[in-house]
C-alpha cells in the first residue's frame, strides 16, 4: 500500500499501448492501492519544467482498451544520455527528478532502445525499472510477440483483400510497401495471410529475374495479375539498405524487364501504427500490463515482461535486449510461404 510508480511509454506507437496502461492502472491503482503518475513523451516529461506529468486514477483507465495510439504521448527523440541537438547528459536531472517526485520507480513501455536506456539509468542512475516491450515489428528476441504486430498484419491483410479485387479487374501488378526496416515480420505475416504472390523482405535479397519470373509464370497459366508486398527495409542482392521508396524500386526494376505491365504502388505507412487495436493485442497487452505490476510487487526491478511457449514472465533486461529477432530464410514459415507459391524475388527458388 502507498507505493508510487511511473510509467511512460516511448519509440513509436502501437496499437496495444492504452490497454496495457489500462491494465496498470486497474491492477496496480484499483486492487493494491499504488498511486500511478503517468509521464508524457517518454524521459522527456521528466526533463521539463514543469515536469508534463499526470496522475493516473480509475477515471483514466475508462474507454483505454479499444483506443489507439498513447494516452501519454511517445517520442524517440528521448534519450536523456545524449540529448536531442545538444548531445548533453541529462541522466542526473532525470533521476533528481525521479526522487523528488516519489517515485519508486518506472514501468517502461517501449521497444529495444527504450529498453536499453531504461537499463542504463538503473545501473547508472539507480532508478528502478520493469520493462513491458512494445514493437509493431515484432523484432525484439527475448518475447515471441509484441503486442501492435497482430494488428499491423491485420491492417496489411485488409489492404491485400482490398488491392487483389482491382488487381484482378485491371490486369494490373500492384505493390504494397509496409513497415520492416530490418525485419520482415510484418510483410511475411501480412503476405501468407493476404495471398500475395511474391513477399519482399531484408533477410531475403531479391533479383529482379525472381519476381519477374513469377509474374510471367501466373500470366502463364491465365492470372495476368500479381500482388507483391514489399517491406521497407528490402534491398537488391548486392545492394545495401536505401531508406524510403522499396516498393518503387522494385516497381522500377520490374518495369525494365517488363515494360507492358500496368504496375501501381500503394505505401500503407503509419496506417499500420494508428487505430484499434485487435482482440489478440488487447488481451495480450493486459497480460503484459497485469505482470508488469506482479514484477514491481516482487522486487524484481530490472527486468522485462514477455510472452515465451504461451506464459506470461519476466526476464532480466539486459538478455531480453541482446537478441535482435529477424525472419529465418529457412525457417518452418518462409518454407511455408514458398510450399503455397509466394515467391521472395530470389533466383535460387
Amino acid at each position: 500500500m502507498g507505493r508510487k510508480i511511473g510509467i511512460l511509454t516511448g519509440g513509436g506507437d502501437a496499437p496495444g499501448l492504452n490497454a496495457v496502461i489500462r491494465a496498470v492502472v486497474k491492477y496496480g491503482v484499483g486492487q493494491k492501492g499504488w498511486s500511478l503518475l503517468g509521464i508524457e513523451d517518454s524521459f522527456n516529461g521528466l526533463l521539463c519544467d514543469p515536469y508534463r506529468v499526470v496522475p493516473l486514477s480509475m477515471q483514466q483507465a475508462k474507454g483505454l482498451l479499444p483506443r489507439g495510439g498513447t494516452v501519454l504521448g511517445t517520442t524517440n527523440r528521448a534519450d536523456p544520455f545524449n540529448w536531442p541537438k545538444t548531445g548533453e547528459n541529462r541522466s542526473g536531472e532525470l533521476a533528481a527528478a525521479v526522487q523528488k517526485l516519489g517515485l519508486e520507480g518506472l514501468i517502461t513501455l517501449g521497444g529495444d532502445g527504450t529498453q536499453a536506456m531504461a537499463w542504463r539509468l538503473m545501473q547508472e542512475r539507480g532508478i528502478p525499472v520493469v520493462g513491458v516491450p512494445k514493437t509493431i515489428d515484432n523484432d525484439l528476441g527475448a518475447t515471441d510477440l509484441c503486442f501492435g504486430f497482430q494488428s499491423a498484419v491485420d491492417c496489411v491483410t485488409d489492404a491485400l483483400d482490398r488491392l487483389h479485387t482491382t488487381a484482378e479487374s485491371h490486369d494490373r501488378v500492384l505493390l504494397l510497401e509496409v513497415m520492416g526496416r530490418d525485419a520482415g515480420w510484418i510483410a511475411l505475416h501480412g503476405g501468407i495471410a493476404g495471398g500475395a504472390d511474391v513477399v519482399v523482405i531484408p533477410e531475403i535479397p531479391w533479383t529482379p529475374e525472381g519476381i519477374c519470373r513469377k509474374i510471367q509464370e501466373r500470366a502463364a497459366v491465365g492470372r495476368p495479375f500479381s500482388l507483391i508486398v514489399v517491406a521497407e527495409g528490402a534491398r537488391p542482392v548486392g545492394e545495401k539498405i536505401i531508406p524510403g521508396k522499396a516498393a518503387e524500386r522494385v516497381a522500377e526494376a520490374i518495369r525494365a524487364r517488363l515494360p507492358e505491365l500496368d504496375l501501381r504502388t500503394t505505401v500503407l505507412g503509419h496506417l499500420q501504427r494508428g487505430g484499434s487495436p485487435v482482440a489478440f493485442d488487447r488481451v495480450l497487452a493486459t497480460r503484459f500490463g497485469v505482470r508488469a505490476v506482479d514484477l514491481v510487487e516482487a522486487g524484481r526491478w530490472g527486468e522485462l515482461v514477455r510472452l515465451r511457449n504461451g506464459k506470461v514472465e519476466g526476464v532480466p533486461l539486459p538478455e531480453a535486449i541482446a537478441v535482435y529477432k529477424t525472419v529465418d530464410p529457412n525457417g518452418e514459415l518462409v518454407q511455408t510461404a514458398r510450399s503455397v507459391g509466394i515467391n521472395f524475388g530470389d533466383t535460387t527458388r
